[in-house]
């Protein structure tokens, strides 16, 4: 599409631009399956993804969607694959 506002320019049709989305914790809880305490003490950690306020000064705060996503993929990527635990001293 000549019109696609996600197109980053005509040169590189096959990129796409990812705007990203502010996520309210109700919407982020489902994606970390953490509750909002333990967040926040990851957060004050700096183990997770700090949330931004939405108005300055105000009480209402959003997580950056790519920032989540992006740490949901650094457990996968952290976490061993391997069930090694699960099944020692199980013979096939």
């Amino acid at each position: 599409m000549a019109n696609d506002i996600h197109s980053i320019s005509n040169k590189e049709p096959n990129k796409t631009f990812h705007s990203d989305r502010l996520l309210r914790w109700s919407e982020v809880q489902p994606i970390v399956s953490i509750c909002r305490s333990h967040a926040h003490q990851l957060v004050a950690r700096n183990l997770f993804p700090k949330p931004r306020k939405l108005v300055p000064g105000g009480r209402a705060s959003a997580w950056v969607e790519s920032e989540i996503m992006e740490w949901v993929q650094q457990r996968i990527t952290d976490t061993p694959s391997d069930n090694s635990d699960a099944t020692q001293g199980v013979t096939t």
